[in-house]
């Protein structure tokens, strides 16, 4: 069952209350209050320990010995296997996003996301693995109205020598939930798919793609952790405890993937 526009709004909302730039920002602004308020003994503790806990979240979200650890245990779920166990029915490619056009970007853009997904969903046709590819992604914007993932994916695998006859495009799904379900009412009867998405997300999806009766392969791509948790335990340097802005990124991504995980159990829906 697909949410409506309010709880849509609401769920999207809601995400930014897992983001660690959320909590950064709001053990700052707290500080901020305390410190405008008449001096006492209280107030001044509570200053220094959101001050503290600002700061120590402000690290650690940061090093990238901690995100990249976090991204190592999703994107190890289902570590990398060859060969595939097919032919499949299908190749089902999940957006990742889309950039809008405007006065310097031009042309509707995929994201990298998307890109790196729908070149491997390419790919995997090239090499024969299934006789169509299904890419579903549809407007996920809350307020106006953007373009779809799924038609700008599939112009780009037809620029890149897909046949067009060979892609089937489901452009209403705004979660991956709504991925699962749409693409079941896509393909009917069909159950043998290969899923294609980035490696981080593909414990979650993999998880309600089978909910819907699947027999989902996952195929990872786009992987953001160099080696899986143990390997990369032993291969630190000086560097891996320095904080940087890609690692803080890369742990917001993370914190939101399995917060993802969690809510989807909560709900039944893995």
């Amino acid at each position: 069952m697909d949410m409506s526009p309010f709880f849509f709004g609401l769920y999207k909302f809601v995400k930014y209350g897992v983001y660690p730039l959320t909590w950064i920002i709001g053990c700052i602004a707290t500080a901020l209050v305390i410190a405008w308020l008449p001096y006492s003994p209280r107030r001044q503790r509570w200053l220094r320990s959101l001050l503290v806990a600002g700061f120590v979240l402000l690290f650690l979200m940061g090093a990238p010995i901690v995100s990249y650890s976090v991204m190592s245990v999703l994107e190890g779920w289902y570590p990398p296997s060859q060969p595939l166990a097919g032919p499949f029915d299908a190749i089902v490619v999940l957006g990742g996003g889309i950039r809008e056009q405007g006065t310097l970007r031009r042309t509707v853009e995929l994201s990298d996301e998307s890109r790196h997904r729908t070149l491997c969903g390419i790919e995997l046709y090239q090499q024969r693995a299934a006789p169509l590819l299904v890419m579903t992604g549809g407007d996920a914007r809350v307020f106006g109205a953007s373009p779809r993932e799924a038609p700008a994916m599939k112009d780009w695998a037809v620029k890149l020598g897909v046949p067009p006859e060979a892609v089937i495009i489901e452009e209403r799904a705004r979660t991956t939930y709504e991925n699962a379900v749409r693409t079941r009412q896509v393909l009917g009867q069909t159950t043998s798919i290969l899923l294609v998405t980035s490696a981080y997300h593909i414990p979650r999806a993999t998880a309600l793609f089978r909910k819907q009766g699947f027999n989902a392969t996952p195929y990872a791509c786009g992987f953001h952790a160099r080696h899986d948790l143990t390997e990369m335990l032993s291969d630190l340097s000086l560097l891996d405890f320095l904080p940087n802005s890609k690692a803080f990124q890369r742990m917001t991504e993370g914190v939101e993937e399995a917060s993802g995980l969690v809510l989807y159990w909560l709900a039944g829906k893995l």
